[in-house]
């Protein structure tokens, strides 16, 4: 009886101590969540600012939502680096005292609250938000905050109804048997985790199309905030010029702005004729026409090029004052850090499709307990587990980076302090839906040998033989499309611009001889005069 009592004791602290643990870690991604949506978010009248009561309330309790969808994203993104991290300390420090409160138990259950809270947030409190700030409070009923809660839950059962029929008439369509078997009663049990794997599928199609067109524009990022080695070249000089051209681009516009007047004092010698409308093309490629516009062109295209001058001015004084070790050592360390990152992985991935191919690699469909410390997971220990996590996070990165470079979801992108209210859900909604599917996309890739715990591992669609090796080779050969793209456009385009003025100058010289030998056969008219 007393053993019974301490085991029942044992496991009541180890619950308390897990529950703790997991409040504290969820208290931290929130305010992390929040100090982000608060960077954000447009910070004007239309919003926040109101005059009206019910609509601030509205306001920060969408805000709210969107705060911890945001939090559980960040912690989904976040689950495969802590736990292959957890494996290798327990695998190291099994004794210490230190790090008892770390278990396989503390580890499966931020799995199950991760997905528990995923399902919660992409199907309940994101459309809840989204119709929260929408809604107006059905016509005849009395006017308040009450009546906006009434329609938003009358349309998100009937959303949610839809939903539900829609899953049912899929499952049917993909799985006969089993749609047999279960009936709408088994919502919880069947029907919305089979919903999340649709969903999660998606999201791993979504990473597989942004996650190569971020390897290629972080490059480009990269280089927005490193200075570049500057060689052959004299800065000081660049930058003075840049200068000069600033100030007498200020003084005429403050000149045309001040008397009124729309040409430039002195008036240039010469006056090019520009049609209306053309104004731009012509400032692009000749930016001397621009002292021959008139009107209210001037101080328009004045402007532009002031502000394009004025950029270019503070690139050369950010390039000034940067020392020559940091210009010359870290910009190319961090190209190469990115391009080994790129390489490594697109390397792994090849090296996981063959592995399947030949029946090495076992599918990442979760079949057996796993159990924190038993064995490294990486044939290289330490390193190969930090090297891993590593690659979790260039993937995180190449993705966020990739997302918005996507045609149909630029205009998506938040920009600080501009970003409505309706645009950061939407991008709460897509950062839930891609840091939901980075742990499967990073166990199909095999850049970790990880299993996926909970109901992670138990989505059907990752036993597919055909869909995992598809995934790996879409990877593979997109990736190496896009690096071998980024790195030969140049090149390209230079033996591109070369053939076709090879072509003009081939073309054009038969012409020239036909007339100069038409020239020289026809007579002189003036020969036969003077005979």
């Amino acid at each position: 009886m007393e053993d019974d009592a301490d085991i029942r004791e044992q496991i009541f602290h180890n619950t308390v101590r897990e529950n703790i643990i997991f409040l504290l870690l969820l208290l931290l991604l929130y305010m992390s969540s929040y100090a982000i949506i608060r960077r954000f978010r447009r910070q004007d009248r239309e919003d926040y600012f109101s005059t009206d009561e019910d609509e601030i309330t509205v306001y920060r309790i969408s805000l709210w939502l969107c705060t911890f969808s945001l939090a559980v994203s960040v912690g989904a993104a976040l689950l495969l680096p802590i736990s292959i991290l957890s494996n290798e300390i327990l695998l190291y420090y099994p004794d210490s005292y230190y790090v008892k409160w770390l278990n396989s138990s503390l580890i499966q259950g931020l799995w199950n609250h991760v997905f528990l809270f995923s399902n919660l947030s992409l199907f309940i409190l994101l459309p809840f938000a989204y119709l929260f700030t929408e809604s107006e409070g059905f016509t005849g009923y009395r006017k308040g905050l009450m009546a906006r809660v009434y329609e938003t839950f009358i349309v998100l059962c009937l959303l949610a109804v839809v939903m539900l029929g829609m899953t049912y008439v899929m499952s049917a369509l993909i799985d006969k048997e089993q749609s047999n078997i279960h009936t709408l009663l088994n919502l919880w049990t069947y029907y919305l985790p089979f919903l999340y794997s649709c969903i999660s599928f998606l999201g791993v199609l979504m990473l597989l199309l942004c996650t190569p067109l971020g390897f290629v524009r972080l490059f480009g990022v990269v280089g927005q905030f490193l200075v570049k080695p500057q060689f052959l070249r004299d800065v000081d000089e660049e930058f003075f010029v840049a200068q000069l051209e600033e100030d007498c681009l200020s003084r005429r516009l403050n000149l045309a702005t001040a008397t009124g007047k729309s040409y430039v004092s002195p008036a240039p010698m010469c006056l090019v004729p520009v049609s209306p409308g053309c104004e731009d093309d012509i400032m692009e490629n000749n930016p001397d026409i621009l002292m021959t516009l008139q009107n209210g062109a001037l101080q328009s295209g004045l402007g532009e090029r002031l502000n394009k001058v004025q950029f270019r001015r503070k690139v050369l004084d950010k390039q000034r004052h940067t020392s020559s070790l940091q210009r010359n050592l870290m910009y190319p360390v961090a190209m190469l850090l990115l391009c080994a990152l790129t390489a490594v992985t697109v390397l792994m991935v090849l090296q996981n499709t063959l592995e399947l191919l030949i029946g090495i690699k076992a599918l990442p469909l979760s079949t057996r307990q796993f159990s924190l410390g038993i064995s490294s997971l990486s044939k290289l220990g330490p390193i190969g587990a930090a090297l891993e996590i590593l690659l979790i996070f260039y993937l995180i990165a190449t993705s966020s980076v990739g997302l918005y470079t996507l045609p149909f979801l630029s205009q998506m992108r938040p920009r600080t302090k501009m970003t409505s209210l309706t645009h950061i859900i939407a991008n709460c909604g897509l950062a839930l839906i891609l840091s939901s599917a980075l742990p499967l996309l990073s166990r199909i890739l095999g850049i970790t040998n990880f299993d996926l715990l909970g109901d992670f591992g138990r989505i059907e669609w990752l036993g597919n033989f055909k869909i995992v090796l598809l995934y790996n080779l879409v990877f593979a050969a997109t990736a190496t499309l896009c690096l071998v793209n980024k790195f030969t456009a140049t090149v390209r385009r230079e033996l591109y611009a070369r053939l076709k003025s090879f072509l003009l100058t081939l073309f054009h010289k038969p012409q020239r001889h036909r007339s100069t030998s038409w020239m020289s056969s026809s007579p002189n008219p003036t020969s036969g005069k003077e005979d």
